[in-house]
């Protein structure tokens, strides 16, 4: 799903389910770990507002076995860059995400 159509559904989301959605969004592998650390980086220089998480991707729904693998991988990572944040998706947050594509 796109980032727009996440966004109708919610205003908070987990930055996982940004992550894959914007990757979707620009037709990029989602599943390589130290790419969504460096995304997470890139918020955080950003000044986001972020705010830890604690996702369980068994509980939050993931049934997807590869999406939930990704979820684990990241549990078991001590850098903060590999923490799971809420964001919330207004324009400017989208404009920030999409800028981390160019």
């Amino acid at each position: 799903m796109s980032l727009d159509v996440i966004r109708k559904k919610v205003l908070f989301h987990n930055s996982i389910d940004v992550w894959i959605s914007a990757c979707i969004e620009k037709n990029v592998q989602w599943n390589d770990i130290e790419n969504y650390k460096k995304f997470i980086s890139y918020l955080l220089k950003n000044n986001l507002n972020l705010k830890a998480f604690s996702l369980c991707a068994h509980e939050a729904g993931a049934t997807e076995q590869e999406k939930t693998k990704f979820a684990d991988m990241l549990s078991e990572s001590k850098d903060p860059n590999a923490a799971t944040y809420t964001i919330k998706l207004n324009d400017a947050t989208l404009d920030v995400i999409r800028k981390f594509f160019d």
